[in-house]
């Protein structure tokens, strides 16, 4: 019996879908139908993995990749597994596809070997371990779908770790969306301050919303 996702999944739109959705195991061919399963989704995965990484956990390349598997391994078969196809956004291009391995390894050395755990950090400190993180992993968009939603699911669990509730990312959208967009630009030189500031009224609105 042939599979229907044996030729290059990561490059195949559903069909009638008017080359709007991604091939996926649902069959969902309408945009808001697959914005609704993912967002479904994704509030399962965050439940899992709140009750699943502690504030002593350092994380890993393969803990990324983990979240993305569960959050949308019912959706689409390529989830978890690092992208095999160039992506831009915008005129913007993200990492190049044959280097994404290396740079995640990049990632757990550099980065999160670093930054992880967050138990004990100071807003201040941990708006820093924030913003390093989440533009690093932006950048690189290890993932054909989903990147920036796995990012910010991984800052809120790092959050976490230092005693936040559940980051407030209202200023990462809407009329926000446009400083997030360029401090994501200014990472590329590894400039992250404009992203810190990001954090930092994320974590200011989440603190002054719950009382912290």
């Amino acid at each position: 019996m042939s599979n229907r996702f044996e030729a290059d999944p990561e490059r195949e739109f559903e069909p009638g879908s008017r080359g709007r959705v991604l091939r996926n195991l649902l069959g969902i061919r309408r945009v808001g139908d697959m914005q609704y399963a993912e967002s479904q989704a994704l509030d399962a995965v965050q439940l899992w993995a709140i009750s699943t990484y502690d504030s002593r956990h350092r994380f890993i390349a393969e803990d990324i990749r983990e979240l993305h598997r569960r959050w949308l391994g019912g959706i689409y078969p390529w989830a978890g597994e690092y992208r095999a196809v160039n992506l831009s956004r915008a005129g913007f291009m993200f990492a190049a596809a044959n280097r994404v391995p290396r740079l995640m390894q990049d990632l757990e050395r550099n980065i999160l070997a670093r930054e992880t755990p967050c138990t004990g950090m100071e807003p201040a400190r941990l708006s820093v371990a924030l913003a390093r993180t989440h533009a690093e992993l932006v950048l690189i968009h290890p993932f054909r779908e989903g990147n920036g939603r796995c990012a910010r699911l991984l800052a809120l669990l790092m959050a976490m770790q230092a005693g936040l509730p559940t980051l407030d990312y209202w200023g990462f959208a809407g009329r926000g969306k446009r400083r997030y967009v360029a401090a994501i630009h200014c990472a590329l030189d590894r400039d992250y301050s404009p992203m810190q500031v990001c954090f930092t009224d994320a974590i200011r609105r989440t603190s002054e919303a719950f009382g912290k």
